[in-house]
């Protein structure tokens, strides 16, 4: 199949399909004589892993080594359990960093009176340097 059918058939782009293949997370295609990239069945496979990939949020750098051990048919599931367990970790700390951004943004909000004065509470946070308006 061609690069828009493997694209329709993987629901990754074209665009990304190509970019995938220069950075080596996937393999080059094969070419017909006229040059044109030709994908298989294992082809759309591993494009529809990497989206599932990226749509749970994974780095390219981890894709690669999710690859790798997909591939692996004699790895242990520990290893991919371990990779995941790190990201999850990864996925709580920054969670708590938004919920803390969002706790602080709400505070702002809060304190701002929105209506035709020039003070602004939130304005006054962003260019205090010593941060004290916020807290």
């Amino acid at each position: 199949m061609n690069i828009g059918q493997a694209a329709q058939a993987s629901g990754v782009s074209a665009k990304m399909i190509r970019y995938y293949e220069s950075i080596g997370l996937i393999h080059a295609a094969g070419r017909t004589d006229a040059g044109y990239r030709q994908y298989g069945e294992n082809d759309v496979h591993t494009l529809q892993f990497i989206r599932r990939a990226r749509d749970l949020g994974f780095s390219l750098e981890r894709i690669q080594t999710l690859l790798g051990l997909w591939r692996d048919r004699s790895r242990q599931s520990a290893e991919v359990k371990k990779l995941a367990g790190v990201y999850i970790a990864e996925l709580d700390e920054q969670i708590q960093k938004m919920l803390l951004i969002r706790q602080q943004l709400e505070h702002l909000a809060q304190a701002c009176h929105g209506d035709q004065r020039p003070d602004c509470p939130i304005l006054d946070r962003l260019s205090d340097d010593t941060h004290k308006a916020c807290h």
